[in-house]
């Protein structure tokens, strides 16, 4: 198995222990959509798999030095890099159900896939942050069960004019949603790092995208699921260094392989917008077998 790459986006997360200075810089610079749509434009042509954007509302501030406060709207800002895109998907990573009513979903991420052409890829998360929940009068202590029955009613919705889901928390019938999206079906990479989390993907999820867990546990959690063919595992990995360090890279790349990843979201050391720019390149060169089958060809 060799696992597909996509781009953790620079800039639109900017976690306290992680954020570089360069995309600090950027965020509070003249053009921080100029420095995006060039790292797009740079993931579409080299043959990146797929942009990510995560989400958060309003993040409480005593909390914010430890979890960050800057999260883009994933809508708003994987529809901004679709308009300077073809080919790269775009992947919410994630988006947390229980803020949203899957019609609500259905319409907005639809009204995405259907003006990029179908690219758009759903990660979905439960959420954890409860303070958050509270803010936008979210159930936080069932929000199992409701994201169980969430994606039930996104999968029913999703591609359909005329959706129909019947639930203990979501009911819709007789009501048009238009535009929606091009086709019925979407890639649904469901995240967590429990086995509950797996078990959720499994069900009702093409894909799980796992985080926190180290190689041995997440071979073990990996193995102890009947999974569908073609069910993906969507792993994180440890920032690549392409140019300064290709061996590491390498070697992170195939621990990703070895566990079964058939994709990664990857970051990149970089101290520049520029110098991103080249790692991006530089990692397409130092493995192109796992981007090729997106490259552009003109």
């Amino acid at each position: 198995m060799t696992a597909r790459v996509g781009l953790l986006t620079p800039v639109v997360v900017q976690h306290p222990r992680t954020a570089a200075a360069w995309e600090r810089d950027v965020l509070s610079g003249p053009d921080v959509g100029g420095a995006l749509l060039a790292v797009a434009r740079a993931a579409d042509d080299l043959g990146y798999h797929h942009l990510t954007c995560s989400e958060h509302v309003a993040v409480p501030a005593p909390i914010a030095v430890e979890r960050g406060a800057t999260y883009f709207d994933p809508v708003a800002t994987l529809s901004f890099l679709a308009s300077a895109t073809r080919r790269v998907r775009l992947a919410t990573n994630v988006v947390v159900i229980g803020y949203h009513h899957p019609l609500a979903l259905a319409k907005t991420y639809g009204t995405l896939d259907l003006l990029s052409g179908g690219r758009v890829v759903l990660g979905i998360g439960v959420g954890s942050l409860e303070e958050e929940f509270d803010l936008l009068g979210a159930e936080f202590a069932g929000r199992g069960a409701i994201a169980d029955e969430a994606i039930t009613a996104l999968r029913a919705a999703w591609g359909r004019a005329v959706p129909h889901h019947e639930g203990p928390h979501f009911t819709f019938t007789d009501f048009v949603v238009e535009p929606h999206a091009p086709r019925t079906t979407v890639p649904l990479w469901i995240g967590g790092r429990t086995r509950r989390s797996l078990r959720r993907a499994v069900a009702y999820g093409t894909g799980w995208a796992p985080f926190g867990l180290g190689p041995r546990e997440l071979t073990r959690m990996w193995n102890s699921v009947e999974r569908p063919d073609g069910f993906d595992l969507v792993l994180q990995i440890p920032p690549l260094d392409p140019l300064g360090d290709p061996d590491g890279s390498r070697e992170h790349l195939r621990t990703a392989d070895a566990v079964g990843a058939t994709a990664v979201n990857a970051s990149l050391v970089a101290t520049s917008a520029a110098h991103h720019l080249e790692q991006m390149a530089a990692l397409r060169e130092l493995a192109p077998e796992r981007f090729e089958a997106n490259a552009s060809t003109t």
